[in-house]
C-alpha cells in the first residue's frame, strides 16, 4: 500500500488529505497534520476515492472531432494561433483560467500570454467568485493580501458571516468554528443573508437583509463607529469615507436593509463592545455590481474600529476555489501581473526583465464577461479554455455558448470527455486529474499547500504547465518554455516574487526560489510571505508609495435588478452541499447525488400560495434571458420576494436545469464580477402529465419535448423524466426493438414496466402522477444480480420493498440516512438529540454537514408532537 499526502480540490479552505493505494483501490481519510483540517473532511472531500476512475475521461488530444496524436494536435494549436496572431495580432487572443489548476499550470498561462504572445487577455473563472475581494484588498491595502487566518476565526470574541453559508460551501472551516464555539460559549455568532441557512445553525442573531443590501448595513456602522467617536484617523481618505457615511443612521439603515430597527441596532453595539472581530465574507458581497465598494465598507468598520491587524479580528475573504488564490499569485487575472505586480512602468520594466521579453502585455487585458462579449463580436478570435466550464458558469450563458459556436478557434483543456464547453471545442487536450497532478495550491488563509500525484497518467493525458510549454514552443518560445518538471516552474514563479523586492511587495515567497526537487517534494504547509531575507508581513503599513493603508468612501446603491410587474422574484443563486461547480466531478458520485438530486427553488409559504406551488411540485423560472425547471422547496427559511436555486446543474445533468441561462451580464465596474445574486424572474407551476424514474443499462434517445435529470448510478443510466406527453408507446418500441421481454403493471395514474433479456434486467421505469419514490438501493441490486422469484420480480415491478421502510429524502449523505430513518428515530425511538441520532444511525458523526438538518428535524418533530 502507499500513502500520500496531498490536498483536496474542491473549496478555498484547502484541507489536507491522505490518500492510499492499495491493490488498485483508492481510499481517502483526512490528514492530521495539515493545519487547515487537522483530520477533517466534508462529505465531498471524504468521497474523493469515488471521482479517480476513467468513466467520462479524456484520455487522447482530439483535433475537429477526431482522435490524433499529441505531435498532431500541438502542431495545429500551434499553426493556427500563429495564423490569427499574424493577422489579427495578439489581441485577437485570449486565455480563460481556473482556480482549479495548479500554481504551475496557472503561471505557465499567464507567462505565456501577457509575456510572449503580448496580450493581457488571460482571466479566470475566479473573476466570478472572487474578484471584488481582490478589488477590495488593493484599494484598502496597496495589495491582495488577506490578513486573518483560520485561527483568527477560532480566537475572536465576535464571528459575522456575511454572504456566505460557510457549513455547505467551506464545510470545515465551519465545523472549526462550531468547536470554537462549544469551547468558548461566549464567542457571538451573527449570520447577515436573506436566507436562514445551515451556516444560521449557531448564529445569535440572524439579519435576514434584504437582497444586495449589504454596503448600507456597513456603511451604516462606520457612522456608529464615528458617532460613538470611535474612529482611528490615521488612515488615507478617512474624512472622506466618514462623510459618504453620513446620515447612515440605525433608521435609514433598517429601512434600506428591510430590517428592524432594534436588531440593526442591537449589531452594531455587539461590533462596538466586542474585544476582537471578524467578517467572514464569500460570494454572496462579491457577486454585485457593487461588490467592491461592499467589500471596502466591510474593510472600513476593521480599520476604523481597530479590529484590524491582530488576534481574531479583520475582513476575511473566503476563497471558493481549491487555487484562485495562487492564480491570484501568478496574474491569472486580466488586471494584474504576475507576482502581484501591476500594469505600471517600474513592474512591465521589471516582469519583461525578469522573463527576457521584450512582447510583454503592457496594458489590462478583457476581464471574463467582456472577454466572451468579444469573442460572440469576433473581436477575439481563438480562446483557450483551461479546467473550466464557462458555457455554464458565465452569467447569459446562452450568449456565451452562441459566441463559442461563431469563435474560429476553440482549444480546451480538460479532464472530461463531454462538457457543454468542450462540445464548441476544435482542439482537446487531455489533462490530468485530482490524483495525477503534481504541484501546489493556496488557500483562503495564504497556506500554500502540495497537491501530489499518486495516481499514473491515464491514456495521454498530460500536466497542464506541459501542454502550455509545448505550445509555446510550437509558437516559436521553447527556451523560455523550457521547463522538465513542475518543480522548475514554481522555483522560477518564487523567484519572481522576490526579484527587486526588498519588501516593497507583499507577496514574496523567494525563500523557496532554491528549493531542489526533494525539499519541493517535501514541502509542508506554509503561509506566504516567505522571503529569502526574512521580511515579515507588516499589516500596518500598505503597500502603496505613500505606505499608508486607506478607507475607501463608500455610497450604497441599490442593486440592478428591478423587481417589475412581469417580474416580480428576485432570484438567488449558489452552492449546495455536496455539489462542486459544475459537477464534472461529484455529479458522477452517487452519494452525492442523495442530498439534492435535482435543481431546486426555494420559496417562500407566502410566495408559493401566491403563485399557486406546491412543495415537491415543479415550476418553471424564467427571465428575459432564459428559463429553467426546478422542483419546488417551500421554507419558511427563504425570505419572502425572494428565490434561490442551486447554480450546479447544466445541459449535461438536465434539460433546462441552468440558473445563468436567466442571469443577466451585468458586472462590478471596478472588478468585473458579475452580479449573480441577484436576478429579477418569474415562477409558475409547470405540472406534466407524468413523473417518472428510468434506469437502463443502454442509453435511450429521448424525444426533444421530455425534460431530463440525469443523476448518478455506476453502471446504469439514471433519469428522473417528465412531460406533457405520453412515454410509454416510446419505450415499449424501444424494448421490442431490442428483442427484450416486458412486464408491466398499471393502476390508475401508475404505469410501471421491467425489460428482461435471458433473465437479466435491461431497463426499470416507474411513473405516476406525481414523482413517484422509489427504493434506489433495491433497484441497484436488481440491475447487478436479477430477482429469481416471482415475488422479487412483484416486488421489484413496485419499485419498493412494502415490508422495508422508506427512508425519504437523504440527509446524511456520508451513511445515506434518510429524512424518515430520523423522524422514526426521533418519535419512536426516543432520540432527542444530535448525539443520540448520530449513536442510533450514525448520521452526523463524520463530516458533520448534516447537523443543521438533524437539528431542525429534531424541532419540528418536537414541536408536531406538542401540537397533536
Amino acid at each position: 500500500m502507499t500513502e500520500t499526502k496531498t490536498t483536496c480540490p474542491y473549496c478555498g479552505v484547502g484541507c489536507g488529505v491522505l490518500a492510499r493505494v492499495k491493490d488498485g483501490i483508492v481510499s481517502v481519510q483526512g490528514d492530521e497534520q495539515h493545519p487547515a483540517n487537522f483530520g477533517r473532511l466534508c462529505v465531498k472531500g471524504a468521497s474523493l476515492a469515488e471521482t479517480t476512475g476513467l468513466e467520462g475521461r479524456l484520455l487522447h488530444p482530439q483535433l475537429d472531432g477526431e482522435r490524433v496524436s499529441w505531435p498532431q494536435a500541438l502542431t495545429a494549436a500551434g499553426e493556427r494561433l500563429r495564423a490569427i496572431i499574424e493577422q489579427y495580432g495578439p489581441q485577437a487572443v485570449a486565455f480563460y483560467a481556473s482556480g482549479q489548476l495548479l500554481t504551475e499550470d496557472y503561471y505557465a498561462a499567464n507567462k505565456l500570454m501577457k509575456g510572449f504572445i503580448g496580450a493581457g487577455n488571460i482571466d479566470t473563472n475566479s473573476r466570478l467568485c472572487m474578484s471584488s475581494a481582490v478589488t477590495g484588498y488593493k484599494r484598502a491595502f496597496g495589495a491582495d493580501v488577506v490578513p486573518c487566518s483560520y485561527e483568527d476565526v477560532e480566537g475572536s470574541d465576535l464571528v459575522i458571516l456575511v454572504g456566505s453559508n460557510a457549513a455547505w460551501a467551506h464545510p470545515v472551516l465551519y465545523q472549526r468554528l462550531v468547536q470554537a464555539k462549544q469551547n468558548r460559549p461566549e464567542m457571538k455568532v451573527v449570520v447577515i443573508d436573506p436566507r436562514r441557512t445551515a451556516t444560521c445553525d449557531i448564529a445569535d442573531r440572524h439579519l435576514a437583509i434584504a437582497p444586495g443590501t449589504d454596503g448600507g448595513l456597513f456603511v451604516g456602522l462606520l457612522h456608529a463607529l464615528a458617532e460613538h467617536g470611535i474612529v482611528d484617523e490615521r488612515y488615507a481618505d478617512t474624512p472622506a469615507a466618514l462623510a459618504a457615511a453620513e446620515g447612515w443612521t440605525v433608521e435609514k439603515v433598517a429601512d434600506f436593509c428591510g430590517l428592524p430597527q432594534n436588531d440593526v441596532q442591537a449589531f452594531y453595539q455587539e461590533f462596538i463592545a466586542a474585544p476582537r472581530a471578524i467578517t467572514l465574507y464569500t460570494m454572496g458581497i462579491n457577486q454585485s455590481s457593487s461588490g467592491s465598494d461592499k467589500c471596502n465598507a466591510i474593510i472600513n468598520v476593521h480599520l476604523a474600529s481597530g479590529k484590524f491587524a491582530r488576534e481574531g479580528c479583520g475582513p476575511f475573504s473566503l476563497t471558493g476555489q481549491p487555487n484562485a488564490m495562487g492564480g491570484r499569485e501568478v496574474g491569472g487575472l486580466a488586471t494584474m501581473l504576475a507576482a502581484h505586480m501591476n500594469f505600471e512602468p517600474a513592474d512591465l520594466a521589471r516582469v519583461a526583465r525578469f522573463w527576457g521579453s521584450e512582447r510583454l502585455a503592457q496594458t489590462p487585458g478583457l476581464m471574463a464577461v467582456d472577454l466572451f462579449s468579444a469573442i460572440g463580436r469576433g473581436e477575439v478570435k481563438a480562446v483557450w479554455i483551461m479546467g473550466t466550464n464557462p458555457a455554464v458558469s458565465l452569467p447569459d450563458s446562452h450568449a456565451v455558448s452562441q459566441a463559442l459556436a461563431g469563435c474560429p478557434l476553440v482549444i480546451v483543456s480538460e479532464v472530461a470527455a463531454d462538457t457543454e464547453t468542450s462540445r464548441y471545442a476544435d482542439i482537446r487536450f487531455p489533462a490530468l486529474g485530482w490524483g495525477e497532478k503534481n504541484g501546489t495550491v493556496t488557500n483562503s488563509e495564504r497556506r500554500i499547500s502540495r497537491q501530489r500525484a499518486f495516481l499514473p497518467p491515464p491514456g495521454d493525458a498530460r500536466p497542464d504547465w506541459w501542454i502550455i510549454a509545448q505550445v509555446a514552443g510550437q509558437l516559436g518560445y521553447a527556451q523560455a518554455f523550457g521547463w522538465q518538471h513542475p518543480h522548475e516552474v514554481f522555483s522560477e514563479h518564487a523567484a519572481l516574487s522576490g526579484f527587486e523586492n526588498d519588501g516593497e511587495r507583499a507577496f514574496d515567497i523567494s525563500g523557496f526560489a532554491e528549493l531542489t526537487r526533494a525539499q519541493w517534494d517535501a514541502l509542508a504547509p506554509v503561509r506566504w510571505p516567505v522571503a529569502r531575507r526574512g521580511h515579515p508581513l507588516d499589516l500596518s503599513r500598505g503597500w502603496r508609495s505613500d505606505g499608508q493603508l486607506r478607507m475607501v468612501p463608500v455610497t450604497p446603491g441599490e442593486m440592478r435588478a428591478r423587481r417589475q410587474p412581469l417580474y416580480p422574484l428576485i432570484l438567488n443563486s449558489g452552492r449546495v452541499r455536496d455539489q462542486w461547480h459544475t459537477m464534472t466531478r461529484t455529479g458522477n458520485v452517487p452519494r452525492l447525488m442523495q442530498h439534492i438530486a435535482q435543481p431546486i427553488v426555494e420559496i417562500a409559504p407566502q410566495d408559493a400560495a401566491h403563485f399557486s406551488l406546491q412543495h415537491g411540485g415543479l415550476a418553471r423560472v424564467s427571465s428575459p434571458r432564459g428559463v429553467m425547471v426546478a422542483r419546488v422547496v417551500v421554507s419558511d427559511a427563504q425570505r419572502p420576494g425572494s428565490l434561490f436555486t442551486p447554480m450546479h446543474w447544466n445541459d449535461c445533468f438536465a434539460r433546462q436545469g441552468k440558473v445563468n441561462s436567466l442571469v443577466a451580464p451585468v458586472v462590478d465596474p471596478h472588478s468585473g464580477q458579475p452580479e449573480s445574486k441577484q436576478t429579477a424572474v418569474r415562477i409558475a407551476p409547470w405540472l406534466p402529465q407524468w413523473q417518472g424514474e428510468l434506469f437502463s443499462r443502454v442509453s435511450l434517445a429521448l424525444p426533444r419535448h421530455m425534460h431530463w435529470w440525469r443523476k448518478a448510478a455506476p453502471g446504469l443510466h439514471h433519469l428522473t423524466l417528465c412531460g406533457e406527453r405520453d412515454i410509454q408507446a416510446a419505450l415499449l418500441a424501444t424494448c421490442q426493438h431490442h428483442g427484450w421481454q416486458v412486464q408491466v403493471a398499471s393502476l390508475g395514474e401508475t404505469w410501471h414496466l421491467l425489460a428482461w433479456l435471458e433473465g437479466r434486467l435491461m431497463l426499470g421505469f416507474w411513473s405516476s402522477k406525481t414523482l413517484p419514490e422509489i427504493d434506489v438501493a433495491l433497484i441497484s441490486r436488481a440491475f447487478a444480480e436479477a430477482p429469481q422469484t416471482l415475488t422479487e420480480r412483484h416486488t421489484l415491478l413496485g419499485g419498493r420493498d412494502m415490508a422495508r421502510p422508506a427512508t425519504g429524502k437523504i440527509v446524511c449523505s456520508c451513511f445515506s440516512i434518510g429524512e424518515k430513518n430520523i423522524t422514526e428515530a426521533i418519535e419512536k425511538q426516543g432520540c432527542s438529540t444530535v448525539a443520540e441520532l448520530g449513536c442510533r444511525l450514525k448520521c452526523g458523526t463524520n463530516c458533520g454537514s448534516c447537523i443543521p438538518e438533524l437539528k431542525a428535524l429534531l424541532a419540528c418533530t418536537v414541536r408536531q408532537t406538542t401540537i397533536s
